[in-house]
């Protein structure tokens, strides 16, 4: 009887090209369509080096490299998703390239969002050959550190011997080719594997007759193959963070949710280590593709925690429409005040243009809680903003809505309210609302001078109505034994905060304290942790149990918030 082969091509291509949206390692999907201005590294085994490739009216050319210098290697290598560049290599140093010679005489102030920004002679005149392409090696972003090791356990008590027969490579009716389809026949590997095991995973098609798989891969992620077919047997992989991706594009690929979900945890490593917030943007957008869930709540809370920090930086107008929509819907924004978040999606829609219609305008700024806004801004947003006149009619029912929060009380407006999160606050950081401490490694030796300590006065709730009636707060940070033993608490870690009130005002009926903590690094201004006070005391957690790495252990401010609720 005939026996067929079957060859099952799975188009995985983690190929790194870069779109003139400036997607950066994790903006890799299967077969995504170039776009015009975009770039490429070709010819290295490196992420991060190679030879400059730009497409250009539908094909991918080079760039020649007259006047080529670290400024136009710097442009290239930021709009690639790099902090900056290290080298701007000749030609010859990544091979010939193929096709046209798309820019000649490349002058760049280094301060360009795009090459294709720069001063050049023109689209394909040139006097170059391919013996002269350009090549960069760009700076290596902290987040591709693969030192540590996050060790994964899904076995269920599963026999070693799986382990060991994949390793023995013996009995094997089936072959995986693994090989990347722009190296030709270079780099390939062929993985010995048992059909019986690959068919318990549906998403492989495995059939009686199947003897072979073609899987198309980056020459990047080959040496993490090998790891994730042996997890298939053994149901165990040590991950880490340079393999993190390679691994959790195929655990996407081939439906291992658990495996997923536990390789994106791996990931929020990375996420106080950019300071540009280019990793967490796209980051954000490949969880997306992936349609893993954790991993974009993961980023959404980072983004939220940063906001006022991502505002200020060049990636905030390419954040995509669905972004800002999941952010402005939250309550977990460290910002000043409502108006500041208001003020930067007016400039992000004034950026945008057209591409944001007048309904998705009056839709977006529908989460703006113009109640949490001071009346006295509140005021002032009918001449100083940008969109007011645009969009007259929302802003005037939105400031109405505003005044009657402010001078009404909670009880009447309660009867008519139809979305709750508008009356809520934010985390808002503006003074009276909080004080900040800052703990180095220091603070132990300046503990007696009352270091840690401070007082500070709020008004009882943030509306007009209340504004005179005033609370004085104590914010505590204790870093001994005795301190805590001194204040009735028992403390088994240090540093341990604690928030309380010196009045017994009478409006606990009416009002309650949604109190927070916040921990932001002193020198980087990255925020990195936020927890909620119990009973008016938070026990700050180590670095190996916070949800995220402390990028600064000995040198970070305690932020005391403030946050009065209607109730």
């Amino acid at each position: 009887m005939l026996q067929f082969r079957t060859s099952y091509v799975i188009s995985f291509l983690l190929s790194l090209d870069v779109s003139a949206q400036r997607w950066n390692l994790f903006d890799v999907q299967a077969k995504r369509q170039a776009q015009e201005g975009g770039l490429r590294l070709v010819g290295s085994d490196q992420p991060f080096a190679g030879r400059v490739e730009l497409y250009h009216d539908e094909q991918w050319g080079t760039i020649c490299d007259d006047n080529w210098d670290l400024a136009e290697a710097k442009v290239v290598c930021q709009q690639l998703g790099f902090p900056g560049a290290v080298s701007a290599p000749a030609g010859g140093t990544y091979g010939q390239g193929s096709g046209p010679i798309w820019l000649d005489d490349v002058s760049c102030k280094g301060s360009e969002s795009f090459l294709s920004s720069c001063h050049f002679k023109g689209w394909g005149v040139t006097d170059c050959s391919h013996k002269e392409d350009a090549g960069v090696v760009c700076e290596q972003d902290k987040t591709m550190d693969g030192d540590s090791t996050f060790a994964m356990d899904h076995s269920l008590g599963l026999s070693k011997e799986l382990g060991a027969l994949f390793d023995s490579q013996e009995s094997c009716d089936f072959s995986i080719l693994v090989h990347d389809p722009s190296e030709e026949q270079s780099g390939q590997q062929t993985i010995c594997a048992h059909r019986l095991i690959l068919s318990l995973f549906p998403r492989f098609n495995i059939t009686n007759r199947s003897t072979n798989l073609s899987l198309e891969i980056n020459q990047v992620c080959h040496p993490h193959v090998s790891s994730f077919f042996r997890y298939l047997y053994t149901r165990k992989i040590d991950v880490t963070i340079t393999s993190a991706q390679c691994l959790h594009q195929l655990a996407h690929m081939f439906g291992l949710q658990q495996l997923l979900e536990d390789v994106g945890r791996v990931f929020i490593q990375l996420l106080p280590q950019d300071s540009t917030f280019r990793t967490q943007v796209s980051l954000y957008e490949y969880g997306v593709r992936t349609k893993d869930l954790m991993l974009q709540e993961n980023v959404l809370q980072y983004l939220s925690w940063n906001f006022e920090f991502l505002v200020i930086t060049p990636v905030w107008n390419t954040v995509s429409i669905h972004i800002m929509e999941a952010l402005l819907s939250r309550s977990d924004l460290v910002v000043s005040d409502e108006a500041f978040v208001l003020q930067a999606l007016e400039d992000w829609i004034k950026d945008k243009g057209d591409a944001v219609s007048a309904e998705l305008r009056v839709d977006l700024l529908g989460h703006i809680r113009f109640s949490m806004i001071p009346a006295e801004k509140l005021y002032d947003i009918q001449f100083n903003s940008s969109m007011y006149n645009d969009d007259d009619l929302f802003y005037s029912k939105a400031l109405m809505k505003g005044f009657q929060f402010n001078s009404l009380s909670f009880s009447k407006i309660r009867k008519h309210f139809n979305n709750i999160e508008d009356y809520l606050p934010r985390v808002y950081i503006a003074e009276p609302w909080s004080t900040v401490i800052n703990y180095t490694s220091n603070s132990m030796l300046y503990n007696y001078h009352n270091y840690n300590s401070r007082s500070f006065s709020t008004p009882v709730h943030n509306s007009a109505i209340y504004k005179q009636q005033i609370m004085t707060w104590n914010a505590h940070v204790y870093l001994h034994s005795w301190e805590c033993s001194n204040s009735g608490l028992i403390c088994n870690s240090f540093p341990v905060v604690r928030l309380y009130n010196f009045n017994h005002n009478n409006v606990q009926d009416i009002i309650r304290f949604s109190n927070m903590v916040i921990l932001t690094c002193i020198n980087e201004n990255i925020v990195f942790h936020v927890q909620d006070f119990k009973n008016d005391r938070a026990d700050i957690p180590t670095n190996s149990s916070m949800g995220l790495p402390n990028p600064c252990p000995d040198n970070y401010s305690i932020t005391f918030v403030v946050r009065p609720e209607y109730i």
